[in-house]
Parts: structure tokens; C-alpha cells; sequence
């Protein structure tokens, strides 16, 4: 099975005695309160979804990812996974060498973490860097809404977040490996979607599919824009197009807890070593993967990859096309599979069904599968009714 990035499956979670312990000391330190995204970055670390990292980044990682996508060790890493202060908080009660009790927002202990880095950082500089960003950039509204210092450190879970969604689909990377162990699965493709799945989406798995042992779907559910599908819709969705449409026996679903960035380039890197860790041996990055606006070229995502040195990444990319509705030939394809002309080739992408959507248009058959516009359109209309 493919190693996890680094070499090693990191795993920060306490259990027993241990997780006691840490509890019990934790109620007499300070406390930092997590934000919904930070949580995510936190669970991810401590399952090692995000390995080599064993907590929140410091300083010289921070810096190094911002400047050349490498943390200070060399090993290769595209964008930060920082802790910040909130509202006015400066960072003065968190010094270096001291130790904070982490929580979620709703006052439960996540773990303890011992800081080795307390700075201030550059936010613009962060924002061009990353995310080749201007004000408008989502990016930027985050980057905002947190305190002016990043602390940095490693950190033991006492727990994990607990959510009230897909429970059952929230597989740790030791269990997706010991799922694929036991199918026999060799090679594994995952796509990375925060969108329903409609034809186009499926012609890439399929080809996924046809060049590996088995296919993951991996929706991502933490934060997304306020104008993205809710994950509960998505879910459905997924459940309806696979249950009629793909092998099961090749088949699996599960979710994957990051919040979007809306990075681009650097994003696509980030969800295929996280991918890596799962397990995966090959990940599918298609037209503009994680973007937003118009920030990044079409497949500045896909040549992003090509800047690493052979080793630096080890997951395979299954680099696509724009994949379209052939007219001529009666099925999906991309311009290396059909000749057809600009007349005969039907567009299709998650933006352009959410706005037939929104108009109260039903998406045709060439954009998404019935079952999947039947659960969209109810979707829409109970939020109109709302």
C-alpha cells in the first residue's frame, strides 16, 4: 500500500488513562476556542489525514510553505495549517514553551498543545502567496475574521469533533486503508468534489474506474461558500447516482472533514497528499480543481504538480480535460476522445446547474442523472419555501 506522505501515519489521539490524564490536566491551563475550519485542520492532524504535520504549523513552516511550498524539514506542503488568536486577542497569554487547552466552539476539550511559535503573520503577504488573492478572494474574508497571531505547536487529542452529520462516512485514514486492505484494492482513485455528481463527473471516475482497483468518493464537508450545495443534499445525491449507476463492489463513499480554501494550484496539491495519506494511489484533478472566480488558469491545477521533483509527491494525478456532452457522438467526452465542433459539445459544470436551479429550471439529462435533479430541485424548492 502507498506510504503516507512523510513515511509515517501520524496519530495524535489519546485514549484511556492517557486521554484522562491530558483531560484533567487541561482544565487548569489556558484555553484557545477553535473555529470551524481550525477543528477541521485539527481532526485531520490527529487522525493523520495531514501527515507529517503533528499540530498547527509554526513559524518556519509557515514561512516556507508561503514562499516556496516546502515546511522547513524540505518535505513538500502547499498551504498553511495555522492557529490564530480571535477578535482582539494578541497571543500574549500563549508563550512560548506553555501549554493551552484546544476547544471546539461549543466548549468541548479537543486536546493540549504545547506552543513552540507565537508570531505575527503578513495576512496580505499570505493572501498573494497562496492564493494569488485580492480582497474579493474568499480567502481574504477568512483571513479577516481571525485575530492577528498565529501560535504554533504539536498537540495530543483527547477527542475528536462530533457532528451531527455523515457519521457513518467519517472513516480516519487507518480505516480507509484497512478497507482497502481488506477489498483487495491495490490501486485506489479518489475524487475530491464539494459538488453534486452530475455527467461530467462521471465520465472521469469511469475512466478513474477503468485504470484502478477501486474508486473512493471523497466529498469534502467542512466549510464551504454560502453558495455551495449544502453536504446533507450532496450526500443524497451521491447515494442516489451510485446505488444505480456505478459498481459497488468497486465502489466506496466516504467524507472527507477539510474545509475548502478555495486555493487553486496549491489546494489540488493539498487534497492529493492528505489523499495520499488515506491510502490513495491516484487522485483526479480536472478543469480549474478548487477554484473560485477567475484567480487561476483552467489547468493551472493540473501543472502545479509538474513543479515538485520526482518523489516529492507520491500519489498519482489523473489529469482530465474539459469534459463535455458530445452531440455527435451521443456520450460524454473530452476533445482527445470525440472531433466533434463547438455546435456539438455541451458544457456542463456544478455552477451552471445551480443557476437552472435557482431559476427553477430542471437541469437535462445531458447535465446531471434524473435522480439527481429530482433531489436538487426538491432541495431548491424547499429553500424557496423557507
Amino acid at each position: 500500500m502507498i506510504a503516507p506522505h512523510g513515511g509515517t501515519l501520524v496519530n495524535r489521539l489519546l485514549e484511556g488513562a492517557n486521554a484522562e490524564a491530558l483531560a484533567s490536566k487541561a482544565a487548569s491551563l489556558p484555553v484557545l476556542t477553535l473555529n470551524s475550519r481550525e477543528t477541521s485542520d485539527f481532526e485531520m492532524i490527529a487522525t493523520g489525514a495531514m501527515s507529517p504535520l503533528e499540530g498547527f504549523m509554526g513559524q518556519a513552516d509557515y514561512e516556507g510553505v508561503c514562499d516556496n511550498m516546502h515546511l522547513a524539514s524540505g518535505t513538500a506542503w502547499p498551504l498553511p495549517v495555522v492557529l490564530a488568536t480571535k477578535g482582539d486577542d494578541d497571543g500574549s497569554a500563549y508563550a512560548v514553551g506553555s501549554e493551552v487547552a484546544l476547544q471546539g466552539e461549543d466548549g468541548t476539550l479537543l486536546g493540549v498543545m504545547t506552543v513552540t511559535d507565537n508570531w505575527t503573520p503578513d495576512k496580505r503577504a499570505e493572501l498573494e502567496k497562496c492564493f494569488k488573492g485580492d480582497d474579493e478572494h474568499p480567502a481574504w474574508d477568512y483571513l479577516e475574521s481571525v485575530g492577528n497571531a498565529y501560535i504554533g505547536g504539536t498537540f495530543q487529542a483527547v477527542a475528536l469533533p462530533s457532528y451531527e452529520k455523515h457519521n457513518e462516512f467519517r472513516l480516519t485514514p487507518a480505516q480507509t486503508r484497512a478497507a482497502f486492505e481488506e477489498k483487495g484494492w491495490d490501486t485506489i482513485a479518489a475524487f475530491q468534489t464539494r459538488n453534486p455528481i452530475h455527467r461530467a463527473h462521471e465520465y472521469l471516475t469511469k475512466v478513474a474506474l477503468e485504470q484502478t482497483d477501486g474508486l473512493l468518493i471523497h466529498p469534502l464537508v467542512g466549510d464551504t461558500k454560502a453558495d455551495d450545495i449544502p453536504s446533507d443534499v450532496r450526500m443524497k445525491c451521491y447515494h442516489a447516482i451510485l446505488a444505480k449507476y456505478y459498481p459497488l463492489d468497486r465502489t466506496m463513499l466516504a467524507v472527507y472533514p477539510q474545509a475548502m480554501r478555495y486555493g487553486g494550484p496549491r489546494e489540488a496539491i493539498l487534497h492529493a497528499l492528505c489523499r495520499q495519506n488515506y491510502g490513495i494511489t491516484h487522485i483526479i484533478i480536472g478543469r480549474d480543481h478548487a477554484g473560485v472566480g477567475s484567480y487561476y488558469g483552467t489547468f493551472d491545477a493540473q501543472d502545479i504538480f509538474d513543479q515538485f521533483e520526482d518523489g516529492e509527491i507520491g500519489i498519482n494525478t489523473l489529469r482530465f480535460e474539459h469534459s463535455f456532452y458530445c452531440k455527435l457522438t451521443g456520450g460524454m467526452a473530452t476533445t482527445k476522445s470525440s472531433p466533434a465542433g463547438p455546435e456539438d459539445k455541451i458544457f456542463l459544470s456544478g455552477t451552471k446547474v445551480r443557476e437552472m436551479l435557482s431559476n427553477g429550471e430542471r437541469p437535462p439529462a445531458e447535465f446531471s442523472r434524473p435522480e439527481v435533479a429530482d433531489i436538487l430541485i426538491d432541495s431548491y424548492a424547499q429553500k424557496v419555501e423557507a
